[in-house]
């Protein structure tokens, strides 16, 4: 047992999740956690936007027992509902049908399922322990008790990183390797809001979809919640008009919203109170060339490749991480090669999610409702049906399916090309020469891989 010891920076989803995934294969796991236990005085985390919970996520709970216990509180999400200026609304389907839908799931009621999944397994979590030092010559870490502030030493074999965009575990291995880190703000930040049930104690707006106001520069959203409530997330610039330094209070937030979100503001009582009372989040991609020290440390999740939310995969990927590493220390004794090799596979899928994700905020704020992009829409649904096993949609490959997100990513570049060059000069797909499109396709898009 000695040699399968394994100490986790972080409680959160990815830390609980990895620590759950070796424990049931018998490694000895101390997980460090410095926030106290929120099953004991309530979820008081972090960033608190919704999480969209797709197939790679799944995959990772249901290896890990949880999936069931998670999607009993799940909300199913078919598409996009977007809501148009002048009050239209229309429902763009994620997938063919229900059968490739995403699901919204509250951040810390799956972080209390996967709390007590670790523990169930065997891993030993110790609470009000935040990393404050490391000394990797002699494998010592020190956590602090921010109650009294008493310093705890432990010894450790290796230390796994868990601990989010703001790890302290990097920031330790920075000491001592250069991980070449860099740190991409985005320039838009977010504001959250909240839609409470209807009188009736219903959903006040369709339940089964994630609502978006596109507004070019700018976009709000709006998830459902198993409470009745949508988690609404208002995303502005941080220059310019509107932006967050001309959008400064309730009054202003108001203003706004009856100008351009005007089919929202009687859905949202407390707009102004949310407004002030809740904190601007930042936006940044955080890119690393190196996640490890040889077999004493290693990064994951968004300690290692933080990413914007926009295309839903920040968990996702994470949560493919720890399958990933588990995986990888599972087939390798040694454990420098079980990093090596695990940041070997995920670095390249990591960058192709982080780019696809700020893709993603481009075509959600500012594409969804224009003319040509929903005629592209049309033409990949028609060719994804005439051509399954060659053309799958980018969103499918990343949201319905586990092809790495490297080859979605590539694929994902072929197949917008050929939908721009096929609808060029078309008002409609009517006109298209349906024999020169499936020629075309069969010679440019070789069949996708069968997933295992």
């Amino acid at each position: 047992m000695a040699e399968r010891r394994i100490t986790i920076v972080g409680a959160g989803l990815a830390g609980a999740l990895l620590a759950t995934l070796l424990a049931q294969r018998g490694w000895k796991v101390d997980v460090y956690e410095k926030r106290g236990d929120p099953r004991v005085q309530g979820y008081g985390g972090g960033r608190s936007i919704n999480l969209a919970l797709a197939e790679r996520g799944r995959h990772a709970l249901r290896m890990a027992g949880g999936d069931d216990e998670v999607m009993a509180q799940a909300v199913m999400m078919r598409g996009r509902m977007v809501h148009f200026l002048d009050g239209r609304t229309d429902l763009q389907r994620y997938g063919k049908d229900d059968s490739e839908v995403i699901w919204s799931v509250h951040r810390g009621e799956l972080n209390l399922i996967l709390l007590d999944l670790a523990e169930s397994a065997g891993a030993t979590l110790h609470f009000q322990r935040g990393l404050a030092d490391v000394d990797f010559d002699s494998r010592t870490a020190r956590f602090r008790d921010d109650r009294d502030g008493g310093l705890h030493e432990t010894a450790f074999d290796s230390l796994v990183g868990a601990d989010g965009a703001g790890s302290a575990l990097r920031a330790a291995m920075m000491n001592v390797a250069d991980l070449g880190e860099r740190t991409e703000f985005l320039g838009h930040s977010y504001k959250e809001l909240e839609i409470p049930p209807s009188p009736e104690g219903g959903f006040s707006i369709e339940p089964n979809a994630l609502h978006i106001w596109p507004r070019g520069r700018y976009m709000c959203i709006a998830l459902p919640n198993d409470e009745q409530t949508f988690t609404v997330t208002l995303f502005l610039p941080n220059e310019g008009d509107p932006s967050f330094a001309t959008v400064r209070n309730g009054t202003d937030a108001q203003a706004l919203f009856e100008r351009d979100f005007a089919d929202a503001v009687p859905l949202i009582p407390n707009l102004q109170r949310d407004f002030e009372q809740n904190p601007t989040g930042l936006l940044a991609t955080l890119y690393l060339d190196n996640w490890r020290i040889d077999d004493r440390a290693v990064l994951l999740g968004d300690a290692a490749h933080a990413m914007v939310p926009f295309h839903g995969q920040g968990m996702n990927c994470a949560f493919e991480d720890c399958v990933a590493l588990a995986n990888h220390l599972e087939r390798n004794a040694d454990r420098a090669a079980a990093f090596a090799a695990f940041q070997e596979e995920r670095l390249p899928n990591a960058r192709a999610i982080q780019q696809m994700a700020l893709e993603n905020y481009l075509e959600m704020r500012d594409r969804v409702d224009d003319e040509d992009y929903l005629l592209q829409r049309a033409l990949e649904r028609t060719l994804a049906e005439r051509h399954p096993d060659r053309f799958v949609p980018r969103y499918a490959m990343v949201t319905f399916r586990r092809l790495p997100y490297a080859v979605a990513f590539e694929r994902g570049q072929l197949q917008r090309e050929l939908l721009v060059e096929l609808t060029r000069g078309h008002a409609s797909l009517d006109t298209l020469d349906w024999d020169a499109v499936d020629a075309v396709v069969r010679e440019r898009l070789k069949p996708l891989p069968v997933e295992a």
